[in-house]
């Protein structure tokens, strides 16, 4: 017997800055479904795009348009076709996406498209009586033999467009490699986060422990190596030197301007970099520091700065990963690889609008030989979707933020949630741990 909708609706609610966003509960047989949306501040020019009202509410930025879109032209849509969310998630992404008729959902809006789709994904779970992450993994082309949970990277600086501080580079993530369980991984990375908070108030004082959109500290300093060296400073003091990796975010879209990027866009102070400059300051810091993975370290359509620096990445075997760059978009992974850009996938849903055409991203990544790195955003919500995914499609490693604030925290704890899950079932799974760039590769499918 199918399993169809039988409602579906939405609400305007708030993400973590405060920001209206959409939340969408649809029915069936088995219960209620519920998904809320997230969104970005540093958004690049090519993710598909969200419905905001305009006026007053909100300083513009309601989504009641998106609400009543869900409401009045994609529910009563998906309810008459009367799909059976036994059979999966793809045909009805896909009428979604034909529904609006947009090549970047701007009709109906990609914030009301994907929380019907996040949503929807979980009714097809219960329809099929399984957890959301097997699930998931049904709906990529490669069913796989066991689960890997991944390496949670956690940034605890903050900087760029997410704090106030002078610091242009937006995250300074910390990965606990050396961990045996994600679990494990998550306690090192949390006593790091403790340890950095006191050495943070010892050398600026209580007033510099204000944190960012993210849940890290975002202390008065402006210079990478000042960052990096209060993280190795804090992982030392946790006793864990040699068992972290760090990774860093530039988001250096937001600061580039006439073909140079201005380290001091947040202060009176411009400090302009060109591209070579800038190549020298990450090639220094990666010889300095245990720097493992890089994002977006060139402005989203610096073509020919990222194909350069990809070959200087796959020498020092850093990750070298498109967040503007690709936008979770195909067709920009595509050009990506005739570019010979980057060798990694930064995979936002919200970024492409519906859950299918992420798994569809994260598929031709692998098919790519890259790897995948399943991300939040910095306005989100405490669903905790990404955690299931990110098992699913088995990429190793992720990021949610700090191991502060609610909405990060939410997705570690469903990470551990799905780790004591698949230990009491004894479903063979694994902790990414140092080859967390190439746990999809190695695991069997």
């Amino acid at each position: 017997m199918a399993t169809v909708l039988t409602s579906v609706t939405a609400a305007q609610r708030l993400d973590s800055r405060g920001k209206p966003t959409v939340q969408v509960d649809v029915e069936t047989s088995d219960g209620k479904f519920r998904a809320i949306v997230p969104s970005g501040a540093s958004k690049g020019d090519y993710e598909a795009v969200e419905r905001r009202d305009g006026g007053k509410a909100f300083g513009g930025n309601g989504v009641l348009e998106a609400v009543q879109n869900v409401k009045e032209v994609i529910g009563p849509a998906l309810i008459a076709k009367g799909f059976d969310l036994k059979a999966g998630l793809k045909e009805i992404d896909s009428f979604m996406i034909d529904l609006d008729g947009s090549s970047d959902k701007s009709n109906l809006g990609a914030n009301a498209i994907l929380g019907v789709s996040l949503a929807c994904a979980r009714a097809c779970a219960a329809a099929n009586g399984i957890p959301l992450y097997e699930f998931l993994a049904r709906e990529t082309q490669s069913r796989r033999q066991d689960f890997v949970l991944p390496v949670p990277f956690l940034n605890v600086l903050n900087g760029g467009v997410h704090s106030g501080n002078p610091m242009a580079f937006q995250e300074f993530m910390i990965a606990p490699v050396g961990a045996a369980s994600f679990a494990q991984g998550i306690q090192w990375a949390a006593e790091v986060y403790q340890e950095l908070k006191a050495i943070i108030t010892k050398t600026f004082g209580k007033a510099a422990i204000g944190i960012g959109d993210e849940g890290g500290f975002a202390p008065p300093i402006s210079k990478p190596h000042e960052a990096l060296d209060l993280i190795t400073e804090a992982i030392k003091a946790a006793g864990y030197e040699g068992l972290f990796k760090i990774g860093i975010d530039p988001a250096s879209s937001e600061f580039f301007h006439d073909g140079q990027y201005d380290l001091g866009f947040k202060s009176s102070e411009p400090q302009k970099l060109s591209r070579a400059q800038l190549t020298d300051l990450y090639q220094g810091l990666v010889g300095k520091y245990p720097i493992a993975l890089l994002e977006d370290p060139f402005a989203q359509d610096d073509w020919d700065s990222w194909s350069a620096f990809n070959q200087i990445c796959k020498v020092s075997n850093v990750e070298l990963v498109g967040d503007d760059l690709l936008a979770t978009n195909i067709r920009r992974i595509e050009k990506a690889s005739q570019a010979d850009a980057c060798n990694s996938l930064l995979l936002k849903v919200n970024q492409i609008g519906t859950v299918s055409e992420a798994i569809a991203a994260a598929e031709k990544a692998f098919k790519l030989g890259w790897s995948v790195f399943v991300s939040h955003r910095s306005g989100e919500t405490t669903d905790d979707f990404i955690a299931d995914l990110t098992v699913a499609i088995g990429c190793g490693h992720l990021k949610s933020g700090a191991p502060c604030r609610g909405e990060r925290v939410a997705k570690y704890n469903r990470l551990m949630d799905i780790e004591e899950e698949l230990a009491a079932k004894k479903i063979a799974s694994s902790y990414a741990g140092e080859a967390f760039r190439y746990a999809h590769a190695n695991a069997g499918s």
